[in-house]
């Protein structure tokens, strides 16, 4: 069938799970059989979120092809296990550099550019990319920002405009909350009626509403809300709190979401979405008793969005290891060696974080001192990977000024240094090495058995790298180098054969971690976390 478009825009407030509704549908669809890609749209001006402080938006997420996008594009592939690429991540940064490129080459002809049409051209161009390729039944566009805001005028007037164009083939579903006032033990519906009329105010009828909200709204009620805002009773659903956002697809099936939709784009269906391994999932999850404390040492740690895919990574391998997850944030700025003991000693593995500079540096030295020398199974993740290499180039090497040139670029020793191809670099935006590559495995290493393969392919998002002419000091030493890319020999995987589980990678094996296929590092790592905490259990 030719491909259908859903728009997913939000209301009253910001952060309201606009990604976990999208993914949740595009999940329901997909259980159905049909062929489902979601895309996020970002109002904001930058290029991509590559430059962006964590601070400022959270996670940056790599796809496959090498493109920085936003998080939610994780929660896409981790819902959908469907690879995303640069074409699911659009910001106004990258729309208004494809316009102006054009009116500097000519192709406006000496027309004066303009938001309508040029700019609002540029923006259906690339919503209908993915469903021009013939690949997908539905294209679900996740608009960014919410009603209301200047910046997202320009996407909502495309829609609009694609909403007329497409007819039956294109369907708003709005999100809006609906607040709890404590005092007046009242649920309250205006913010949800004022969302709605701003939206019609621009042109664009809702078809379906789900609401956002931590009290159950009663049927009565959802039937004020769809009689004040135009849509139909049945169209009206809502979104209360969960324990875990893996719960929604299944909530949002209950109330027939995925059968609204086809529904109201004229699709025939039979039948109930196959979500048996999901379902599966939720079991493990709700039946496990047991914890596994995995402590995460980085300098983000007040924001958890900063490391949402390494969080998800984790939750997922202890779920299906038949364990919960007890996640302890651990701030490397404020960790030393005087209080390693203090903040690690209880913790049955240790994350250390990616991340770029040197603030926080000194303190996942310390931490994985402190894990290498106590044999804590441990996992260096990019940065974390490089400073396990220089954490022990420092103590066991012995070479003290030990450094990455990222940190010291007069370093004597320097280990990890900048990669050759990244010398002649002087943009920051998307110029790093990103993107999947092949990584080829020594037969034998944990890390090959962990996969079940010598021969894996994750996405990578660094600069700097392990410099080869120490690698043999290293081997010497204890740390062997298992993993590199076959085509440039640079070193991707490092471990400690002798220790429980300590493993470095420079790649993000979390950016690949679905709910039904869990990263298998990820797994191993979990388990071996597992295992040394039935061992302190014993002892104590």
């Amino acid at each position: 069938m030719e491909a259908k478009y859903i728009f997913v825009t939000g209301g009253v407030v910001s952060s309201l799970g606009k990604g976990i509704i999208s993914a949740s549908l595009a999940c329901l669809l997909k259980a159905r059989g049909y062929r489902v890609t979601i895309q996020k749209f970002d109002p904001y001006i930058n290029i991509d979120p590559g430059t962006l402080n964590p601070y400022e938006h959270g996670e940056c997420y790599v796809t496959v092809d090498g493109h920085e996008a936003d998080l939610d594009l994780g929660h896409y592939e981790r819902f959908t296990n469907v690879q995303t690429t640069r074409a699911n991540n659009v910001t106004t940064g990258r729309i208004y550099q494809s316009v102006i490129d054009k009116e500097r080459r000519g192709d406006y002809l000496g027309k004066t550019v303009q938001i309508i049409p040029h700019i609002t051209d540029e923006i259906k161009r690339n919503v209908k990319m993915l469903g021009n390729t013939g690949q997908y039944d539905f294209v679900i566009t996740e608009i960014g920002g919410t009603v209301g805001d200047i910046e997202s005028l320009p996407f909502l007037e495309a829609v609009r405009q694609l909403r007329w164009e497409l007819g039956t083939d294109a369907l708003c579903l709005h999100l809006t909350y609906v607040p709890y006032l404590k005092a007046a033990k009242e649920l309250k519906t205006k913010p949800t009626q004022n969302s709605v009329k701003q939206l019609q105010h621009i042109g664009i009828q809702p078809d379906i509403l789900v609401l956002r909200t931590e009290k159950d709204i009663p049927q009565d009620m959802r039937r004020k809300i769809a009689q004040f805002c135009n849509v139909a009773p049945d169209a009206v659903v809502q979104s209360i709190d969960r324990p875990t956002i893996y719960e929604v697809p299944i909530m949002m099936h209950e109330q027939h979401l995925d059968e609204i939709v086809l529904k109201k784009m004229d699709v025939d269906f039979k039948g109930q979405p196959d979500m048996a391994p999901w379902l599966e999932f939720l079991y493990k999850l709700q039946e496990a008793e047991e914890e596994v404390t995995i402590g995460l040492v980085g300098k983000y740690v007040e924001l958890q969005d900063a490391y949402k895919s390494i969080n998800e990574a984790l939750f997922q391998a202890a779920t299906y290891s038949d364990h919960k997850l007890n996640l302890k944030y651990i701030h490397s700025e404020k960790l030393t060696d005087a209080n390693a003991e203090e903040l690690l000693g209880e913790l049955d593995g240790v994350i250390i974080a990616p991340g770029f500079g040197q603030r926080g540096i000194e303190g996942k030295f310390a931490a994985l001192k402190y894990c290498r020398t106590h044999d804590i199974p441990t996992f260096g993740i990019c940065l974390g990977m490089q400073c396990m290499v220089i954490e022990f180039a420092r103590n066991v090497l012995g070479y003290a000024d030990a450094n990455s040139t990222e940190m010291n670029p007069t370093v004597q020793h320097n280990v990890i240094d900048l990669m050759e191809e990244q010398k002649s670099v002087s943009n920051m935006g998307g110029t790093m090495r990103l993107g999947a590559y092949e990584c080829a495995l020594r037969p034998e290493s944990r890390v090959a058995r962990a996969y079940g393969s010598t021969t894996v392919s994750e996405r990578h998002r660094h600069r700097f790298e392990f410099n080869n002419a120490y690698r043999d000091q290293f081997e010497r030493a204890g740390m062997q180098c298992v993993g590199e890319n076959p085509a440039t020999h640079l070193v991707e995987v490092v471990e400690l054969p002798d220790k429980r589980w300590f493993v470095g990678t420079q790649y993000h094996p979390e950016y690949s971690s679905t709910v039904l296929n869990p990263n298998p590092l990820f797994i191993d790592f979990v388990k071996a976390a597992i295992e040394y905490g039935r061992e302190r259990a014993e002892k104590k």
